[in-house]
């Protein structure tokens, strides 16, 4: 299966933008007062689409590359995060207008952890381009 590395990381590369792009636009639909788009069948669906899709390549990379590039603590950090996003971005969609927007951005956050921390293979994530290492 390491034959398909690259279009296994490339299909979840895609899925990671494809995931946060459209919780996005999902959240600034609720935001502009817009929920029942936001909340409708397409969407929603189509969320379920693509985060089964890069939860799937997650665990294929998983599997087939080396144990020890995950020694660090990474994938750890990255994988404890996921929770918060999920229910943080759950709860920006169907609360209130008055917490939605500390919910969006907390969803936000841990999206943007999860990215830093994937793309620097290292649990600090956005600590390590601040620091420099």
């Amino acid at each position: 299966m390491i034959e398909f590395y690259s279009e296994i990381r490339l299909a979840h590369i895609a899925a990671v933008i494809s995931s946060g792009a459209l919780f996005m636009l999902r959240g600034i639909f609720v935001g502009a007062g817009h929920r029942s788009w936001a909340l409708a069948p397409l969407p929603r669906y189509l969320s379920y689409v693509i985060d089964t899709t890069l939860l799937t390549a997650a665990l294929m990379l998983v599997t087939i590359l080396p144990s020890s590039l995950y020694a660090n603590g990474w994938l750890i950090a990255k994988l404890a995060l996921l929770p918060a996003y999920v229910g943080l971005g759950w709860f920006a969609l169907r609360c209130t207008a008055r917490r939605q927007l500390g919910y969006f951005a907390g969803a936000l956050l841990a999206y943007g952890c999860m990215f830093t921390i994937a793309r620097a293979h290292n649990p600090l994530g956005p600590a390590t381009f601040w620091l420099g290492n």
